[in-house]
């Protein structure tokens, strides 16, 4: 007998939704807590993986495209899997006027990124742009992860890319 039907055997759940179950317990599977336990979950897998969300809709009592709508709902959810060092950049008025295209251009050509394509194969990496950071004043700003760069340049945001590469070596 395989490891997951041993598991389901003795009435639990697989060992993949084990950490799920701990977010939902913490939550008591309120229902009302729906997008905290989005958030967690999403910090977890580092996005919101189709069986999880239908794992917790059957634990709250809701249906899956309640939970589907409530994470394309709000841009802070991903339902593709995102890299380890998340890169934003801010395309807002004040950035894009001081030069935040020239940054995509730069962070996609250094790591084989394009429009299609915004998490490298290694998963090291995602690349997005946002509409607006608020910190207009320190445009163009990119953020990595959850670190705000402002004034930044071409030459900036490879420096950043290859300090997060040298220290993923070590």
């Amino acid at each position: 007998m395989s490891e997951a039907t041993a598991t389901k055997s003795r009435g639990t759940e697989p060992r993949r939704f084990v950490k799920v179950i701990e977010i939902l317990d913490k939550y008591e599977r309120n229902p009302s807590k729906l997008v905290p336990i989005l958030q967690e979950v999403q910090e977890e897998y580092r996005y919101l993986p189709e069986e999880v969300m239908t794992f917790v809709a059957t634990s709250l009592g809701l249906p899956p495209s309640r939970v589907y709508g409530v994470a394309t709902f709000y841009s802070h959810f991903a339902l593709a899997p995102k890299g380890k060092y998340l890169f934003r950049l801010c395309d807002g008025t004040a950035c894009h006027v001081r030069g935040s295209t020239a940054l995509l251009d730069t962070l996609r050509k250094r790591l084989g990124l394009s429009e299609n394509k915004a998490t490298t194969d290694d998963m090291l990496f995602t690349v997005e742009t946002v509409s607006c950071l608020g910190a207009c004043g320190l445009a163009p700003v990119v953020v990595l992860n959850d670190e705000v760069h402002g004034l930044m340049t071409s030459d900036k945001v490879l420096a950043l890319v290859e300090g997060v590469m040298q220290q993923e070596q070590m």
